[in-house]
């Protein structure tokens, strides 16, 4: 079993997707109550069988596909724009994303915003990806899954979820949404479409 060193800034989410992880996982693993609050300095035990730490690729050249096979949808960002133009706002941020999904699939996820990730990770249509929300957020239609969003009661409890515009800063769900990374978000997962 391995051990990692927490270090300023480190987060259980970012933690667990350097290591290939979850949040979950790393929880249970070292008895951590709140995922929200660990302490710099602290050793955590990584589950066997991670994938080594790596470098992040360089940020998106405008492609949708890059050396390591990550790409986007744009068709899926497309039909996420439109249906945030149909739902009357927050509140229904899984079912903006089920109806793009089901727009450009066929099939349709049931899920609030928390367990979305599940049911996404076990599809068979859906790829985990590992890398930060800032290289997500370049690249047009991935879908950003998150534990708990404490911007509203309901985020704490159900989480929130979008998908990607790929301008750097833009999600859609129920609405759009301009500027991702400075909501106070964890456990966070990025899945890509499977073509």
């Amino acid at each position: 079993m391995s051990t990692y060193t927490i270090r300023s800034g480190d987060t259980l989410s970012g933690i667990a997707a350097r290591f290939h992880t979850s949040v979950g996982a790393l929880a249970r693993l070292n008895h951590i109550a709140n995922p929200n609050l660990i302490y710099t300095g602290h050793k955590l035990r990584i589950p066997d069988g991670f994938d080594a730490p790596h470098q992040p690729p360089p940020a998106g050249t405008g492609h949708n596909t890059n050396a390591q096979g990550i790409h986007g949808s744009p068709a899926l960002a497309h039909a996420s724009r439109q249906v945030a133009a149909q739902l009357p706002g927050s509140g229904y941020c899984a079912r903006g994303v089920e109806m793009a999904i089901q727009k450009v699939t066929g099939w349709r996820p049931y899920a609030n915003a928390n367990q979305l990730d599940n049911v996404l990770a076990h599809s068979g249509r859906f790829k985990e990806l590992h890398i930060p929300l800032a290289q997500a957020l370049k690249i047009p239609g991935l879908v950003l899954t998150w534990e708990h969003s404490n911007n509203s009661a309901a985020g704490k409890k159900y989480g929130h979820t979008a998908i990607t515009w790929g301008d750097g800063h833009t999600t859609s769900s129920d609405y759009v949404q301009s500027s991702n990374p400075g909501y106070n978000r964890t456990g966070l997962r990025i899945f890509q479409l499977v073509h």
